[in-house]
């Protein structure tokens, strides 16, 4: 099942799926044009970690039922490597894959051209965000960010998945140290998943399967904007059309 994306504000400061909507979950997937994002302008140190929101993301992004004060995020380092967040949010470490089963803790992941993945199932109430650039792909991050949340109670079967946007087929041209990243993770499929572009070149054309989307020409590469987030708090509920409502915390 597709999902198109809703815009928020005019210019959108973020955008939602319908499909985490019309199972409670609120989220956002942020553009250039939210404030207080600073992930990029003011890296995440592990040895003095800093939530990269400031009081003006908390204001407009707390119009999605999101509670920033309460926000898990990690230092991303392109790896296939899982972490629970703190029951009170906070910074869960250098890892790529973050997950939770407490309710009203929001997950944070930053990209650029990477994937962020959502995954979410609304009967165990367990959920999980991934980041995936091409590196992530073929270290099984998208398998690890499954099998992780089925460790908290997840069912494979019951999860609803959205990707954030991200570089597309159209605009990232890959070469030798890649493809051959790829054959070496998965043998001749990798093949199925681009196509040729100039000699030596080939274009990644499957965002799903890591990230590298590309182009046919060298052209200037177009880019989500930096800083785009995607945060979604486990246990609240915000039905669709409501802008506003009280969180809804579902029992257990």
């Amino acid at each position: 099942m597709t999902s198109r994306l809703l815009p928020h504000g005019e210019p959108a400061a973020y955008f939602t799926f319908p499909s985490l909507t019309a199972v409670g979950l609120p989220h956002v997937t942020t553009t250039r044009h939210c404030p207080g994002i600073v992930s990029f302008a003011e890296p995440i140190a592990p040895e003095a970690p800093r939530a990269p929101f400031r009081p003006e993301a908390a204001a407009v992004l707390g119009s999605a039922g999101l509670e920033l004060g309460r926000v898990s995020y990690a230092r991303q380092v392109h790896g296939a490597d899982a972490a629970q967040a703190p029951a009170r949010g906070g910074f869960a470490g250098s890892v790529d894959l973050l997950v939770t089963g407490e309710r009203r803790v929001p997950l944070a992941i930053f990209t650029a051209d990477c994937l962020a993945i959502v995954l979410y199932d609304p009967t165990a109430q367990v959920l999980g965000l991934a980041h995936v650039g091409w590196r992530g792909t073929v270290r099984g991050a998208t398998q690890a960010a499954v099998r992780v949340v089925g460790e908290l109670g997840a069912r494979a079967g019951a999860l609803r998945v959205a990707i954030a946007p991200s570089i597309g087929p159209c605009c990232y041209e890959v070469d030798e140290p890649v493809t051959t990243e790829f054959a070496s993770a998965f043998g001749e499929r990798w093949t199925a998943w681009a196509r040729p572009s100039r000699p030596g070149q080939r274009d990644a054309a499957d965002r799903g399967r890591g990230g590298a989307g590309v182009g046919r020409q060298p052209a200037t590469l177009h880019r989500m904007p930096s800083g785009a987030a995607v945060l979604v708090p486990q246990g609240e509920s915000r039905p669709p059309g409501h802008g506003r409502r009280a969180p809804l915390t579902p029992p257990r």
